[in-house]
């Protein structure tokens, strides 16, 4: 009997309780009878300028310059290191930095060298643009550039190039380059087995140490160092990292480091094989090598 009145007990309970629900639910649609409209729909494209955005105000925040590049100069101050340098063109920047010194005028050597006038040197043999083209079946070129990832972490990932078809030879990713690193890579791109360039075009980057130095000598493998601020002088390489990214990494978020590795072979064995080039006529460096 009294687990007769137990379970009688339990029903009007239940019974109480989808009453009470019941009555909640009918409340809360009269309250809230527009939620559908605060609902947000957005397409990946979305959420990938939102994690940009992210990552950009995140490492914003966590450094907190206090200043931003050089001060601008005054248009008159740049006309009088153009009229210096025009009127006297064995001076260098240097030169013009203590002269203007002497006038008052404090002013860096690389913003003089910026404004300088240049002018045609007789003895000059050959540009840089005529280097790469009379050399360009036994150079290759080699660079960083760096990828967010979905936690704000900073991915390093090096790219080497070989200029003759644009065929991109090894990529690879790292959280910490160091010089020792590398070099490692270098060796896994050039195994010594005859592929080797005779010239590697690199720029000024700390990254590379005495060990980058020490494994282009063993693989006999001379280096060219670009000038400083002078992405220019490295053209082929910045432009594939320039296809890298808008065709690669951009459209992306990578969770780690292995993911993005995976992403960027997976888009290297793409270049070489499917991709075309105008300066190919059209093909891809695999078909314009066979």
């Amino acid at each position: 009997m009294a687990a007769l009145v137990q379970l009688v007990a339990l029903l009007r309970s239940i019974a109480k309780s989808r009453d009470r629900l019941a009555l909640e639910n009918a409340a809360l649609r009269r309250l809230l009878k527009d939620w559908q409209d605060g609902l947000i729909f957005v397409k990946p494209e979305t959420v990938i300028r939102w994690h940009r955005k992210g990552w950009k105000y995140y490492w914003k925040c966590k450094s907190k310059p206090k200043k931003v590049g050089r001060p601008p100069i005054s248009f008159k101050l740049i006309h009088l290191i153009r009229r210096m340098s025009k009127e006297n063109p064995f001076w260098g920047a240097p030169h013009i930095h203590d002269e203007l010194a002497l006038l008052g005028h404090k002013v860096a050597e690389t913003t003089i060298a910026k404004y300088m006038v240049r002018t045609p040197d007789p003895d000059r043999q050959q540009s840089w643009c005529t280097f790469l083209k009379n050399h360009l079946n036994v150079t290759a070129a080699c660079d960083f550039f760096t990828v967010p990832t979905l936690t704000f972490k900073t991915l390093y990932c090096f790219v080497v190039l070989s200029h003759c078809r644009r065929r991109i030879v090894h990529v690879a990713v790292t959280k910490n380059p160091t010089g020792e690193w590398t070099a490692r890579q270098l060796l896994e791109a050039f195994p010594g087995d005859g592929t080797e360039p005779e010239y590697l075009i690199r720029d000024r980057d700390s990254i590379y140490g005495d060990e980058v130095d020490d494994q282009l000598e063993t693989l006999q493998v001379d280096p060219v160092v670009t000038a400083r601020q002078s992405p220019w002088q490295n053209g082929y390489c910045e432009r594939v990292i320039g296809s890298i990214r808008r065709e690669c990494t951009d459209p992306i978020i990578p969770l780690g480091e292995r993911h993005l590795t995976r992403l960027l072979r997976e888009y290297q064995d793409y270049y070489n094989r499917s991709r075309t080039h105008l300066s190919l006529a059209g093909n891809s460096p695999h078909r314009a090598a066979g």
